[in-house]
């Protein structure tokens, strides 16, 4: 029996945090921009300060400092960019809610359809980033982190939103737990190494050539520690990622006689674990780190944003045999 009051507070919920994600990405654009004439009033200051030097008015360099304005929007950049995480982990806080009520609304786990799926992998993927925060000073990339997990929890609220309801008996089981659970770290920490690789191969690009990506370039992290993120991240990801496959094998040998059926999920995932396989291959591998392991990673980042959108709406479920009574 379905409990339909807690069902609509965790639309409501879910509702909410996509706004407040939302409104955080708002925030983080803001400090970027601050935080950008920070740094040009910086480098006003200091060729005001040596024309006066060079010019020789040393002793009023010394005694009447020129005004800096560069703390001051530095400052205010660091309280915009501040406010911006808490409103991050304030929409965490919600859509965990969201996820919560769900499950307790239809009493089992919260993801046996794929506007579940989708909820959950985006909460691991936000709160993956929270914890990346705290290991690296890279938040003002968190704009860009947030724009895929919106898309794809607007995706998820609109084309994939599914009424809660028990589910099917064909997913009635304890590796609905096992298999989809682990498939829900996985994908959702992927998010964070794929966006990383982009900005890795921006920003290479930038060093490489100033002209390209002049803008946005120099604003992004030093290329190692860009590197790291998303090799760490890929690091935690790929066992569990591992692990729910051959979860998902061993749940289909026992519900359908064989272990692997081909069906466009199965193909995509498997498909996936050859590509991050090849990254970490590459990434321990002299000649391929750099360029060419960082493209192999966004070509994974790709083949899982595709498998959490656009092979579920060929399939209309966690999986083709979904429907199976």
């Amino acid at each position: 029996m379905v409990n339909e009051t807690l069902s609509q507070f965790s639309d409501l919920s879910y509702t909410t945090s996509v706004a407040v994600y939302v409104l955080a990405m708002m925030f983080f654009l803001v400090e970027q921009s601050f935080g950008r004439k920070g740094r040009q009033a910086a480098q006003r200051t200091k060729e005001r300060s040596a024309a006066l030097v060079g010019g020789g008015t040393a002793v009023l360099a010394t005694t009447v400092p020129p005004v800096d304005e560069a703390p001051s929007r530095r400052e205010r950049a660091e309280r915009i960019g501040r406010m911006g995480v808490a409103l991050t982990v304030l929409g965490v806080l919600l859509h965990l809610a969201a996820l919560v009520l769900r499950g307790v609304a239809t009493h089992r786990v919260p993801w046996g359809n794929m506007y579940e799926y989708i909820m959950a992998v985006c909460l691991i993927a936000v709160a993956t980033w929270l914890v990346v925060l705290r290991k690296s000073d890279i938040r003002h990339l968190s704009a860009f982190v947030l724009l895929p997990v919106v898309i794809l929890m607007f995706i998820g609220g609109t084309m994939l939103y599914a009424v809660a309801a028990p589910v099917q008996p064909a997913l009635q089981s304890y590796w609905l737990v096992i298999h989809v659970s682990a498939a829900i770290v996985a994908s959702g920490v992927f998010l964070v190494p794929g966006v990383a690789s982009v900005f890795y191969l921006i920003r290479g690009q930038h060093e490489k050539n100033p002209a390209k990506f002049a803008r946005f370039g120099p604003k992004l992290p030093a290329l190692d520690v860009l590197d790291r993120v998303a090799y760490r991240t890929t690091v935690f990801a790929f066992p569990v990622f591992t692990f729910g496959v051959l979860c998902g094998a061993v749940w289909a040998e026992a519900a359908w006689g064989r272990f692997w059926g081909w069906d466009p999920k199965e193909t995509v995932a498997f498909i996936a674990w050859v590509i991050y396989a090849a990254y970490l291959h590459s990434r321990a591998t002299a000649g391929w780190r750099g360029n060419r392991a960082a493209w192999i990673n966004v070509l994974g980042f790709a083949a899982t944003v595709f498998n959490l959108f656009f092979v579920n709406l060929v399939t209309t479920g966690l999986h083709s045999y979904a429907g199976v009574g």
